[in-house]
């Protein structure tokens, strides 16, 4: 504890409130903030807050204006998941009562999607539950993705655990145009939160959706007992693999998982590490994500300016804003809803080899 409080001093020492302004400017020439600057932010006085969300405000409306993406998803497989992931109510170690059901029809899926069409989402998210998709669960989610986008001028994007190559393709051709897979925490930390797959196991299998075509949305669950070195590392971990899209959640203790009584983070540190993914992924789409009700509470409008993107009508096992809520928060807040989902801001992506975070993964036993 005195060791972070040091290195906290020695980063206000260097990071005067001043410097969000500078720091902004050089992340816009295309720099990035130093390990010192990070936990500055991280770790930095009530009275500062402002003063970030306004440096993130200033990289935020340069790539997206004051435009923002809404998104809808769908839990369209619930619960009975063989992995130990220790945030997640639908965990093989959950004892949450939810409820759990097998891979819902295809009418369910595309009543799904009219209602993200409804809600002015760009993008309409389908969630299953699972280590990763059978053939016979692509090939439903595949038939519903033909009418849905027959029908509706949505984007899609799929959730669906680990997989390999031959998967990746499929689901490509299927139509899934962005693969949702979330780094989650720092290579260091993941197996405090996993021990039934790897972190190795995910990079591989943004490896393979990156490889296919698709479009990478993968992300972060804050506040799961990380450390702010946790922190820094995943931010420069997701800035390095460039992902279109970067969801931020900050962990929902959900009564019945491993991590029930971990504390709330508290709304200034959400929206300072919310400001900070955007410090580092400038170009990305950052959509704060599941926890935003229940973390950031009244302030949650503060969050539009480091994030151009949310979540409406809830989240896989816990409920959320509705859309007409979230729209009035939009408008009320200054920002817009942005209705073509069209964006000049997207990341270069990158060689699958020049990431560093895809180079000499193959081996990771991280999470054994």
């Amino acid at each position: 504890r005195n060791a972070e409080g040091r290195r906290a001093r020695f980063g206000r020492e260097q990071f005067e409130m001043s410097d969000y302004t500078g720091l902004a400017g050089r992340v816009l020439e295309g720099g990035e903030p130093s390990r010192e600057e990070a936990e500055a932010i991280i770790d930095a006085p009530e009275d500062d807050l402002l003063s970030i969300l306004d440096g993130a405000f200033r990289v935020r409306r340069t790539h997206f204006g004051r435009k923002v993406q809404l998104h809808l998803l769908v839990n369209a497989k619930s619960g009975r998941c063989p992995e130990d992931c220790a945030y997640c109510s639908q965990s093989a170690v959950s004892k949450a009562d939810i409820d759990k059901y097998g891979l819902v029809t295809e009418e369910a899926l595309y009543e799904g999607a009219r209602r993200a069409a409804e809600a002015n989402s760009r993008r309409y998210c389908i969630v299953i539950s699972g280590r990763g998709p059978t053939d016979e669960e692509i090939g439903r989610i595949g038939s519903a993705i033909r009418r849905i986008k027959s029908e509706l001028d949505l984007s899609i994007c799929c959730s669906l655990g680990i997989f390999g190559d031959k998967e990746a393709r499929r689901l490509r051709q299927i139509g899934v145009d962005r693969l949702n897979h979330n780094l989650n925490t720092s290579e260091r930390f993941y197996p405090e939160i996993c021990t039934t797959h790897t972190y190795g196991d995910r990079i591989e299998t943004l490896r393979a959706a990156r490889g296919a075509g698709m479009e990478l949305c993968s992300g972060v669950i804050f506040g799961q007992g990380e450390t702010n070195d946790d922190v820094i590392d995943v931010c420069r971990a997701l800035r390095a693999i460039q992902p279109e899209s970067i969801p931020v959640n900050f962990l929902h203790a959900i009564p019945g998982t491993p991590l029930q009584d971990t504390p709330r983070l508290g709304a200034s540190r959400c929206l300072r590490l919310l400001s900070l993914m955007r410090f580092f992924n400038p170009r990305s789409e950052i959509r704060v994500a599941g926890g935003r009700e229940a973390q950031l509470g009244p302030l949650q409008g503060l969050a539009l300016y480091p994030a151009n993107s949310i979540f409406v009508s809830g989240y896989l096992t816990t409920p959320g804003q509705t859309a007409e809520e979230a729209h009035r928060m939009i408008r009320e807040m200054g920002f817009e809803v942005d209705e073509t989902g069209e964006t000049d801001a997207r990341p270069d992506a990158p060689a699958l080899e020049a990431a560093t975070p895809f180079k000499n993964r193959a081996s990771s036993n991280c999470g054994a």
